[in-house]
């Protein structure tokens, strides 16, 4: 079930994948160069509502209306809470999720929007070849129980580049910024996958 969402940033779309019993809901949005195709948000969609976690893919306005390139970090999060209703409408415990610069945007708006967790998918931790600039703080400040599943190839931060911290961090070995695996790699794609939505189920069945 697909429904669209009026935000102070435009018209935003959220995808509906329910769990026959579910008893939260993991609302996640796509990263800046890509959209709610990407193999991991499709993956989580698949697997989560079998474990009483339902899932709401959300395109952000950006995205909507069709431009290529994402808008400002501050314009990304007005276009957040715009969804944040319509995301708690269903009364569950929302995971607020996002990849790359999604996962950006549910660090930053976490504690105010009264998220029960936050899920950090291929967190951008400072742009490639760029330590320096690193974006932990956002990653540390989110508040509330923290999931980053990280590449072991990601250009973006490695997952022995992350600080210590009250987060949790699974690596998916040999993958990319996308979790794309070298076809040399010794695991297969379908197996990295398989680490991402294991760890994911795993997580979320610890929250309280």
């Amino acid at each position: 079930m697909t429904e669209t969402v009026e935000t102070e940033a435009g018209t935003a779309r959220v995808t509906w994948h329910h769990a026959p019993e579910p008893r939260l809901l993991l609302a996640v949005s796509h990263g800046a160069g890509g959209g709610i195709e990407a193999r991991d948000l499709q993956a989580l969609a698949a697997a989560l509502p079998a474990h009483g976690v339902s899932v709401a893919l959300v395109e952000q306005p950006w995205r909507v209306a069709g431009r290529k390139v994402a808008p400002a970090p501050k314009t990304l999060d007005t276009g957040w809470r715009g969804l944040w209703p319509a995301l708690a409408r269903p009364g569950l415990p929302v995971i607020s999720g996002g990849r790359s610069a999604g996962a950006r945007v549910a660090c930053r708006t976490a504690t105010e929007l009264g998220a029960h967790a936050v899920l950090a998918l291929s967190f951008p931790l400072h742009p490639p070849g760029k330590p320096e600039k690193s974006r932990a703080d956002e990653l540390l400040g989110a508040g509330v129980p923290t999931l980053v599943v990280q590449g072991g190839n990601d250009p973006f931060g490695r997952p022995g580049e992350f600080p210590e911290g009250g987060f949790t961090l699974v690596e998916v070995p040999y993958g990319d910024h996308s979790f794309a695996v070298p076809k040399r790699a010794p695991v297969t794609q379908e197996a990295a996958l398989q680490t991402v939505t294991d760890a994911v189920v795993g997580w979320a069945a610890s929250l309280g």
